[in-house]
């Protein structure tokens, strides 16, 4: 995605910052808030401190600690991370597990733990499945624990961590009294507060070319898409983004764009979406008007290469179609 706002860009002042992978933005009018760069930085220190807490690659992350005892006892979670668990797992229940913070293992099995990708046997992908089920995580509310039913469950906020520090974040913002800012991580999950920010959603088979517009006020964002994540293996492409009820990348859309309250459900819909496909994902908005979204989708016309089909009210968001050839 990118985005600009109804002004020029230029009237805005821009902080950022690299972390979890990726490089989060903050963005707001450049002479409206006397401590708007404070601010920013203060909003970004805390995306580095949720980094070091949902990170499976820092040894000393919390979600790491819980990675390591959780499989042997039941481990203690502060009200933030908890809070994020017991949310994960309500979209999890509600989509039928086609989101799954347990997923952990299976990631790690297909390489995209190491970068070095490779095509599992059926033998192992069905081992790895016997460790990845939501409902495998033991969660006592009252003592506030997280314990799990198999040994070799693993926690992965891979999901939903960007759009959770987004969300987090922001508050920060919002107490300093920055209230117009626009917040991304990686492009791809962004917080849009206060009115009329335009965000262009990228064509997810050419990357460079812009495919439609939406404007946002006080709405979060989030993309899943196959466009640069992927590989290829003998002769078949396979995206990133594993089926956690398979243990395979899903496979029949091009890119899911969510539209949501918070960042942290826009990112974990999207995600949801991609591998539930379109029917499925039409039947959970029905129970959930405040979610909209818009699916790209392979075609077999011999005019097209693509389809766009929209759930909810995404077409109220003053969707502009792009004029770029097929």
């Amino acid at each position: 995605m990118f985005w600009q706002t109804e002004n020029e860009q230029s009237t805005l002042l821009s902080v950022s910052r690299r972390a979890m992978n990726v490089e989060f933005e903050v963005l707001f009018p450049r002479l409206m808030f006397s401590r708007g760069t404070e601010a920013a930085i203060d909003a970004l220190d805390e995306v580095e401190r949720l980094e070091r807490v949902l990170s499976v690659f820092r040894f000393d992350s919390r979600v790491q600690y819980i990675n390591l005892t959780a499989k042997h006892e039941a481990v203690k979670v502060d009200d933030e991370l908890f809070g994020l668990i017991t949310q994960c797992q309500l979209i999890s229940g509600q989509t039928g597990g086609a989101v799954d913070i347990t997923s952990g293992l299976l990631w790690r099995l297909w390489g995209f733990a190491s970068g070095r990708v490779v095509v599992p046997c059926e033998s192992d992908i069905a081992a790895a499945l016997e460790s990845v089920d939501y409902k495998l995580l033991q969660i006592d509310s009252v003592a506030q624990t997280i314990q799990f039913s198999n040994v070799l469950t693993e926690l992965n906020f891979g999901c939903v961590g960007k759009g959770f520090a987004i969300d987090v974040a922001s508050a920060r913002l919002c107490g300093y009294g920055v209230d117009k800012f626009l917040f991304h991580g990686g492009l791809s999950s962004i917080w849009a507060r206060g009115e009329n920010w335009r965000i262009g959603i990228l064509d997810p088979l050419r990357g460079d070319q812009r495919l439609t517009e939406v404007c946002l006020s006080n709405n979060a964002i989030s993309t899943s898409s196959s466009q640069k994540q992927f590989f290829r293996y003998k002769g078949h492409r396979y995206s990133h983004l594993l089926d956690p009820r398979t243990g395979v990348p899903a496979e029949g859309v091009f890119s899911v764009t969510v539209i949501a309250p918070t960042c942290t459900i826009a990112e974990l819909l999207s995600t949801a979406f991609f591998v539930m496909g379109f029917d499925q994902a039409e039947e959970y908005q029905k129970q959930h008007p405040e979610i909209s979204a818009m699916f790209i989708l392979p075609t077999k016309s011999k005019n097209r290469n693509h389809e766009i089909k929209y759930i909810g009210n995404f077409e109220k968001y003053s969707i502009t179609e792009s004029h770029s050839k097929d």
